[in-house]
């Protein structure tokens, strides 16, 4: 696995590699992409997305799209009963 950023090597190691693992999957293109439409659609400010920790920002990205689909759901049922 490359490496996204130098790093000091720790007695510990867990911290460092778990956030370069939660990170793995984003690119920094997705992750700017994912700010703008957080910004635009739904509110945040930047400070607040760059103040995240990492879990902290999947937690609230896994939250806001499973509220976005009960609403999609929920205009759907609304849709079909007309």
């Amino acid at each position: 696995m490359r490496r996204l950023w130098n790093r000091k090597q720790s007695k510990t190691g867990g911290s460092s590699r778990f956030f370069l693992v939660c990170l793995a999957h984003d690119n920094l293109v997705s992750h700017f992409k994912t700010n703008f439409a957080l910004m635009q659609h739904h509110n945040y400010s930047l400070s607040d997305l760059e103040n995240m920790i990492p879990w902290e920002r999947e937690v609230y990205l896994t939250l806001l799209a499973d509220h976005l689909e009960k609403e999609a759901e929920e205009n759907k049922k609304h849709n079909n009963n007309f």
